[in-house]
């Protein structure tokens, strides 16, 4: 029975509610502009430097629409984060943005059970005490001092995108950082040296895979346009010559800024050492449990890894190799029932969201529109002005759809506008690959940033706010390496008209 209430109250039968305000307000400001851009009258055409006419149908306006809705109710969390998903899929099909079977079956994209599989892989790690093991040998080596354990999470992190996905990495690493945190002494309460620990990994996974091919799909896909577009290939050791400082002064910076700006509450944990020293001596020798899951996962990342020198493997879609995994951990009797009811949904539908909005952007052309709308403005800028325009866009793309899908779009638009500014190619071409790794913004941007949600250390508001000064602190990094390193290394800046 519903009674009178007042204005801050509802009351339900016995039960009195406080209206949550804020949680409204946005719930309807994510509504009203979905509704306002719905409505609105038709939005002028794009048009390139070439002349080519770029139109905003209905369903594109429908799209952005649906993007600023989504990205409103993710920062703010004004329900679950999987419950956004489904409203995308959801809103599509109402709203006839795209057939509800095409917006419904992106949840079940490849690339969501790519992350399916890395999960999977992480609750086997956990079960059968890898982790702990992992965790315990790190701390062994690092010490007492909170800033060196974060540190060197973050340097392992960042070595092992170089010869593994970056999402196969932040789930093979967050459950030995759950480990590692468990021993800080504060339970489950947030606390800075946890939002530094799952926030700084995320971010690390990133910065690491722009480094080799290995890192992430993203780097394959880009070179493979790239020559198309110009005929030229980028080989393996070449990207790595360009992205190898780059990303690793971007790991070191983000650790500086976790350092300042979310200091641990604790310098040292003390008597850690001799803790984590009885913990290991009580684990005693490794279980037959454990070299199986190691041999598993090795074998799969050997698999994936060879997808990149033989031919034939390319035609396998990663999520099926990593999948392997997953169902040899039900079949030897790693994993049972138990740990297929506690994967964490609320993750995964997240993904999936971002994946239908992702396919919603780019296949209603709105996402081409709105790269062609934003570097047409700076098509009679300075050339530095316009790479990092370009960069920019990646970033803020990639940070709403697939950083594939970003790349795709955004590249053969700039590098049309870049024959008009004489830029070389090269330049476009890697400046988009850095950004393109290092979504900072939104936990949907990139699968480690969901899974280090997990955690819950932190809100998607706290990862929304400190992505911020870590992207502006990414496009100076970037234009200070356009200006200075990359030159250093042999890479043309300018072609002679």
């Amino acid at each position: 029975m519903i009674r009178e209430a007042n204005e801050s109250e509802i009351f339900i039968g016995s039960e009195k509610r406080a209206i949550n305000w804020k949680r409204l307000f946005f719930i309807m400001a994510g509504l009203g502009f979905f509704i306002a851009i719905y409505l609105s009258p038709p939005w002028s055409p794009a048009v390139d430097p070439a002349g080519n006419v770029f139109p905003l149908s209905k369903e594109g306006k429908g799209a952005i629409a649906l993007f600023m809705l989504a990205g409103i109710w993710w920062v703010f969390e004004v329900v679950p984060i999987g419950v956004t998903s489904i409203a995308i899929g959801v809103l599509q099909a109402l709203f006839t943005i795209r057939p509800a079977k095409e917006a419904f079956r992106d949840f079940m994209d490849p690339s969501v059970m790519f992350i399916f599989g890395s999960v999977v892989i992480g609750m086997a790690f956990t079960k059968t005490g890898l982790t702990k093991r992992i965790a315990y040998k790190m701390l062994d080596i690092v010490g007492e001092r909170t800033n060196l354990i974060l540190l060197g999470c973050l340097v392992i992190t960042a070595l092992l995108t170089h010869v593994m996905a970056h999402t196969a990495v932040a789930a093979t690493v967050f459950p030995i950082l759950l480990a590692i945190y468990s021993l800080y002494g504060e339970g489950d309460r947030r606390t800075n040296f946890g939002k530094a620990l799952f926030i700084g990994m995320a971010y690390a996974a990133g910065a690491g895979s722009i480094i080799t091919f290995l890192g992430a799909a993203r780097g394959p896909a880009a070179a493979g346009m790239f020559k198309e577009f110009t005929g030229r290939d980028v080989g393996f050791f070449e990207l790595t010559k360009y992205m190898f400082l780059v990303g690793w002064l971007m790991v070191l910076l983000i650790w500086l800024y976790f350092v300042v700006f979310l200091k641990p509450e604790k310098a040292f944990i003390r008597g850690l050492k001799d803790k984590v020293s009885r913990l290991m001596s009580e684990m005693g020798p490794m279980k037959r449990e454990e070299w199986l899951v190691l041999l598993i996962v090795l074998g799969t990342v050997i698999l994936m890894a060879l997808q990149s020198v033989v031919p034939d493997f390319r035609k396998i879609d990663r999520s099926a190799i990593i999948l392997i995994s997953t169902i040899l951990f039900f079949l030897i009797g790693i994993l049972t029932l138990k740990e297929l009811e506690e994967i964490p949904w609320n993750i995964i539908l997240l993904f999936s969201g971002a994946m239908s909005l992702g396919f919603c952007l780019w296949k209603t052309g709105a996402a081409q529109w709105i790269a062609v709308k934003w570097l047409a403005i700076f098509k009679d800028a300075p050339w530095l002005v316009f790479v990092m325009s370009v960069a920019t866009l990646v970033l803020i793309l990639t940070n709403f759809i697939m950083n594939v899908a970003a790349i795709a779009i955004t590249l053969p638009v700039s590098l049309v506008i870049a024959k008009y500014l004489n830029v070389a190619p090269e330049v476009i071409f890697y400046a988009s690959l850095v950004t393109a790794g290092m979504p900072f913004l939104l936990l949907i941007g990139a699968a480690p940033n969901a899974i280090a949600y997990g955690s819950n250390q932190f809100t998607p508001m706290e990862f929304f706010k400190h992505g911020i000064p870590m992207s502006i602190i990414l496009l100076v990094v970037l234009a200070l390496s356009i200006v200075i390193l990359w030159p250093l290394l042999g890479m043309p800046l300018l072609i002679k008209p």
